[in-house]
């Protein structure tokens, strides 16, 4: 999974990543929430782990900011040292969906992060129908329309397309579409990558005459986003 992991406790941040990654997460450390929040304008997670207590912008303030956002379900586990019953039911209440104490026992934590991440995309599998004009997706039956007409994809075609319009206005990195559409032990190349993405755009004619466009950001990867024109 994509993690990103809000703590400015040096140590403890890099304990806490080395742990992960060697699980085999990719993991982004932020001190401050105001440059979380701000790399969450344009960045994508599969998970948000904050500490309460950091410099500017708390944990529980962050938490508070992205369950204001509708299109923003990304779970989130607090990790913290603050462990009154107050403090648990404070973050529950705000949208977390666990909390741990500092320091956590490493088997505890990996398993907590697999729990929170499965759930997370067990109810993304459980969504049925995605409707951004003018296309639709039945993301059950893995079948794309445009202007109530089907779209021929492959099933790696339309599962790079669902990821896009599930992350409008958001870059995603290469590595990130490998890992969701190919799964995390896959060998997947960026030409791979580039190559499905390529034949998405033009299946779907994704293009500023239907008010979307896909476009490559240099030496990361895509993002599709409005294009501000009328949509057809």
């Amino acid at each position: 999974m994509r993690i990103a992991l809000l703590e400015d406790e040096t140590e403890h941040a890099e304990r806490v990543a080395s742990l992960l990654q060697g699980a085999g997460h990719s993991i982004r450390v932020f001190s401050r929430g105001r440059a979380l929040l701000r790399d969450l304008n344009s960045e994508t997670y599969d998970l948000i782990m904050l500490d309460w207590e950091v410099p500017d912008v708390s944990g529980i303030d962050v938490l508070r900011a992205l369950r204001l956002q509708p299109q923003m379900h990304t779970p989130v586990l607090f990790l913290t040292h603050r462990d009154a019953e107050q403090d648990v039911v404070q973050a529950l209440e705000a949208g977390a969906d666990d909390f741990l104490i500092k320091p956590p026992r490493e088997r505890e934590l990996l398993a907590r992060v697999e729990a929170v991440g499965r759930r997370a995309r067990e109810a993304q599998l459980n969504e049925e129908m995605l409707a951004v004009p003018p296309f639709w997706l039945d993301l059950r039956l893995h079948r794309i329309e445009r202007d109530g007409v089907t779209v021929e994809l492959t099933r790696r075609e339309f599962e790079v397309a669902a990821l896009l319009f599930r992350n409008l206005g958001k870059v995603l990195s290469r590595g990130h579409i490998s890992q969701a559409v190919w799964g995390r032990g896959a060998i997947t190349t960026t030409r791979t990558v580039d190559m499905h993405v390529s034949r998405v755009r033009k299946a779907l004619g994704l293009s500023p005459d239907v008010g979307l466009k896909l476009t490559a950001v240099y030496g990361y990867g895509y993002r599709l986003e409005r294009s501000g024109a009328p949509q057809a």
